[in-house]
Parts: C-alpha cells; sequence; structure tokens
C-alpha cells in the first residue's frame, strides 16, 4: 500500500510542476519518505523532483512502456516510501494523439487507482471556476478529483469569490497560492532549464516552492486524500523480464496495439554478463550539464544484464572512464556547450576511437549530435558522415519504429516505441544503414547504424524493452 496522489490541470502552464515539486518538497521536509514520478516522456521535471525529495524522478509513460507496467514501474520506485506523488502531463485528459486516452494524466491515474488534485490557474477568473472544475471532475467518472488547489490567485477577495464558487461544485479546495516570483523556473526552447545547468538556483527555487505550498496548502488533508487510496493489483516491476511476449504494434510488455500489457510476468535479474577475462563490462554514460536526459531504469537495467556503468561528463572529463567497452550518451542539450565539448579534443578523440573499434554506443538526440562532423559548424566528434544544426522548428511526437538494421540494441524488424523532441536537424537525417523506420507522422527512416554505432534522434524506454539492455552488455562483453 503506498500513499498516493496525481498532481494534474486543466492545460500546460496551470502550475503542475510548482505544485508538484512543492508538495514533495514539503512532504520530505516533514520527514516523510516521497517517491516522485512525472506521466509522459519529460527528462527535465523529474530533475526538480528529484532535488525535491532525494530520491530518483521516475516517468511514467504508458505510450512507451504499455499500460500494463504502469503500476509495476511505480510500485518499484515508490518501494519504501511513504507517499508518491505524481505530476501529470499537459491537460488531465490531453494524451498520445490521435490515440484517446492513451498516455495522459487521466489513464495514468486511473491504472495507479490514484486521487487527482486539479491545479487551476485562477488569475483570470472567478465563478466561472466552478463549470471548469464540475466538467472536469464530470467527464471520466473513473478518474477520481479529490480536491482542488487555486494559482495564481490576486488577492483575499478573489479568494473570496473562487471559493464560494466552488463550494456549489462538492470539490474542496486543498489549496489556494498566491503569485510568487521567487518560485518560477527559467524556460527554453525545449522546456525548463535542467537542474544540472542552475543548481544553486534550483535548490532555491524548490525551497520557495515548498515554503509557497505549506503557507497556502491543507498539508493534513492532502495527506489523508493521498492515503484514502486503495491497494493495487500488481508486482513491482523487476527489471529483465522472462518471457515477455511481442505484441502487436506495443512494446515488447504489449500483448496488444495500443500497448494494453496485459499479461503478468514473472520479473528476473537477468543474466550476469562478463567478458572473456571474467569481468564485468564497463559501460561509459554520458552525464553533466550537456547530457541531463536519461530515464533512471536505464542504468539499472543495464547494472542487472551485468554491466558495471560508470558516469562521465563530457564537458570536463578528458578520458573515457577505464575500461570501457560501450557507451551510452542520451539526450540534453549540447547545443547550449558546443564550444565546450569541442573544445574538450581529447575526449572527442576518445569517443572516434571506441566507435571505430567496434565497440557498441548507443546514442540518442543529443548523442546523435555529440558524434556527428559538426554541429552549427563546430567540431564534434566525426563518427557519423553527417553535420547537425539548430533549427526554427520543434519536432515533437510520440514514435512508432521499427528496426531497420541489426544493431546493438535491437535486431531488424523489432518494434519499440519512443518519442522525439528537439530543435536541431542532422543532414543526412540517416546513414546507408539506418536505424528507425517511423510510421508517423510521416513514413520516414532515420538515424545511424554503424559498425557497433547506433545514432537516432528516437527517444526509448528502456522499461519497455528490456531485452534491448541485455542485447547491448552482451555485445559489450
Amino acid at each position: 500500500m503506498v500513499a498516493r496522489l496525481v498532481i494534474a490541470a486543466p492545460s500546460s502552464g496551470a502550475g503542475k510542476t510548482t505544485v508538484a515539486t512543492g508538495l514533495m518538497a514539503a512532504f520530505a521536509g516533514r520527514g516523510l519518505a516521497v517517491s516522485p514520478h512525472k506521466v509522459g516522456p519529460d527528462y527535465i521535471d523529474p530533475g526538480y523532483h528529484a532535488l525535491a525529495t532525494g530520491r530518483p524522478g521516475r516517468n511514467l509513460d504508458a505510450y512507451m512502456c504499455g499500460t500494463g507496467l504502469i503500476a509495476p514501474l511505480f510500485l518499484h520506485g515508490a518501494r519504501g516510501c511513504d507517499l508518491a506523488v505524481v505530476e501529470g502531463v499537459m491537460g488531465l485528459y490531453d494524451g498520445a494523439a490521435d490515440q484517446g486516452e492513451l498516455a495522459s494524466t487521466a489513464q495514468v491515474a486511473k491504472l495507479l487507482k490514484a486521487p487527482v488534485v486539479l491545479v487551476v490557474d485562477a488569475s483570470s477568473q472567478s465563478r466561472s471556476v466552478a463549470a471548469l472544475v464540475h466538467g472536469f471532475a464530470s467527464w471520466d467518472p473513473e478518474v477520481r478529483i479529490g480536491g482542488v488547489i487555486l494559482n495564481k490567485v490576486a488577492t483575499d477577495r478573489h479568494e473570496h469569490l473562487l471559493r464560494e464558487a466552488l463550494g456549489e461544485s462538492g470539490v474542496p479546495v486543498l489549496g489556494v497560492l498566491r503569485r510568487a516570483p521567487a518560485v518560477a523556473t527559467p524556460s527554453r526552447h525545449l522546456g525548463l532549464v535542467p537542474v544540472a545547468e542552475r543548481q544553486a538556483q534550483a535548490v532555491e527555487a524548490v525551497a520557495a516552492q515548498a515554503e509557497q505550498v505549506l503557507a497556502g496548502c491543507d498539508m493534513e488533508a492532502l495527506l489523508a486524500l493521498a492515503r484514502s487510496a486503495p491497494a493495487l493489483d500488481a508486482e513491482p516491476w523487476g527489471g529483465l523480464w522472462a518471457g515477455v511476449p511481442q505484441g502487436e504494434g506495443g512494446p515488447p510488455c504489449s500483448s496488444g496495439a495500443e500497448g494494453s500489457g496485459e499479461g503478468r510476468h514473472e520479473p528476473t535479474t537477468g543474466p550476469r554478463t562478463a567478458d572473456k577475462r571474467g569481468r564485468r563490462p564497463v559501460v561509459a554514460v554520458a552525464g553533466g550539464a550537456a547530457f541531463t536526459f536519461s530515464y533512471a531504469e536505464h542504468t539499472e537495467l543495464l547494472t542487472a544484464a551485468g554491466a558495471e556503468v560508470v558516469t562521465f561528463d563530457p564537458l570536463r572529463d578528458e578520458a573515457l572512464p577505464e575500461g570501457t567497452s560501450g557507451l551510452v550518451i542520451g539526450g540534453g542539450f549540447p547545443e547550449m556547450y558546443g564550444e565546450q565539448l569541442s573544445a574538450n579534443e581529447p575526449l572527442r578523440r576518445a569517443v572516434g576511437e571506441l566507435a571505430a573499434s567496434g565497440a557498441p554506443v548507443a546514442a540518442e538526440c543529443a548523442g546523435l549530435l555529440y558524434l556527428a562532423r559538426s554541429l552549427d559548424g563546430t567540431p564534434m566528434c566525426g563518427v557519423l558522415d553527417a553535420d547537425a544544426r539548430m533549427s526554427e522548428r520543434l519536432t515533437l511526437g510520440y514514435r512508432d519504429a521499427v528496426a531497420v538494421s541489426d544493431s546493438v540494441l535491437a535486431p531488424a524488424g523489432t518494434r519499440m516505441r519512443g518519442h522525439e523532441f528537439h530543435r536541431t536537424v542532422i543532414e543526412p537525417g540517416a546513414g546507408p544503414l539506418a536505424a528507425w523506420g517511423l510510421r508517423q507522422p510521416e513514413r520516414r527512416v532515420e538515424g545511424f547504424v554503424q559498425g557497433g554505432v547506433h545514432a537516432s534522434y528516437v527517444h526509448t524506454h528502456w522499461a519497455g524493452s528490456p531485452e534491448v539492455a541485455a542485447r547491448f552488455v552482451e555485445h559489450c562483453a
């Protein structure tokens, strides 16, 4: 039994991240072990959640992992905790395009049997707030909206009008937050600025968010609501899975085209892979301010598959970790650090030599750019015969992908789900051996498979396809 709340809103920009992070920090400050979660593929918000709780921020993505893994992944992350706070994505009922409720906050709340707290931006309304809340509370009877937190309230008079209106709705007001510049978090072209880039300021912002929540919210009522959630009929996710069927159209854990993931499977810790000398293969994982996009389960899976995972910072470290036999470079903001990444010539050379040796290299989005010949004219690692540049166009959305070529991640024909999120372009968009064939929003091939290198714009969540980690570590050994 894990007490839990889902923090949702009618739309983006209402203040979900501020409220969710503030609640996490406030409850943690009261001595509770708080498990932080985020609906959807977002990498940045979980960084603030981790800062607030001292635990890894984890994602719950029903599109990429399948609905059947939402409760197990939640229980895995929340193991040993007193309370879990789940921040939603976009508006409460917004999900994957043309997929109904799939991957929406509402769907995840139902899968978790969790009460929802609706954060409403009340800055430009008074009595109309009751109609809005009534509509959201009655739209889907299976979604339990247990209360409302009113955000950006201007004055005591404004608060009185809002409370009076909501008194007729039957949905209790659990908090009222005034406008407070101190809690704001700066944004840029892909969302909030990550914690790793503004550590001191982020600590101050999270502390301010906790203070605001403590001052404006009924913490006892929120905790009581969280504790009203029933037990879940699921077991914690176990890492590598035995006998997982490949569902038509869904991730490997799924049994249907909408990622239903119905079947129950017994977890296993997976093979303990070793190299020819009996040692655990070292997998270097890029980190630091330039490469902040990663899912906690990736390193857990690599470790379970037998790897020794070592993090390094391409902005600072001039060499790969000793004994590196495989390299994982996730997403982030290399465009913000192009000059510094380029200036670290010893590391660029080491990455190029590792790739030329045929060692496994998995690169997603920012990692793809780092492996290119150049980024906005600045030299990168030169592993790929391609050049990248910033673009005015935002590429964003879920992707249904099929592996075009055999690679260190998957054999040709493997179907996976992922997402793209970038304002850059790489030319050419695919190598002689492409990584993925995509079906939506348009049919195209993209990415590069070259020796042991798999480089692509598509982010994937390996919890939905744990055999990816096992295959990668096997190649490392």
